[in-house]
């Protein structure tokens, strides 16, 4: 199914910047590929819309999380690559287990409520 077609799922708040991170751990990536990547690998269930995307990119780089450099994509365009720094690496561990911390919390409250 489309993209476009997809019915809109919402992503939690915080999510993106974790999967971002995740994503480029594997390696560099440009943005349309980040975005491309994330809904593949959810099974098409999450979207990442440019307006959300590249502000969050913003945010990371100027934390120091990611770099960026000037490439060619597949398509011979003309692309921003991003690639996780030895920060982004040690901020995706404390991202990691924060979410396991909030996703186990959330589990219990579920089982036990």
């Amino acid at each position: 199914m489309p993209i476009a077609n997809m019915p809109k799922t919402e992503m939690p708040s915080g999510a993106l910047v974790l999967l971002i991170l995740r994503v480029l751990h594997s390696g560099p990536l440009h943005g349309y590929a980040i975005a491309q990547r994330i809904h593949v690998l959810s099974s098409e269930v999450l979207r990442v819309e440019e307006g959300s995307l590249y502000p969050a990119l913003q945010r990371i780089l100027l934390k120091g999380w990611v770099k960026s450099e000037w490439g060619t994509s597949e398509t011979n365009r003309k692309v921003r690559f991003y690639r996780l720094t030895p920060a982004g690496r040690k901020q995706l561990d404390a991202e990691l287990s924060d979410y396991d911390r909030v996703n186990e919390a959330i589990k219990s409250v579920l089982k036990t409520a």
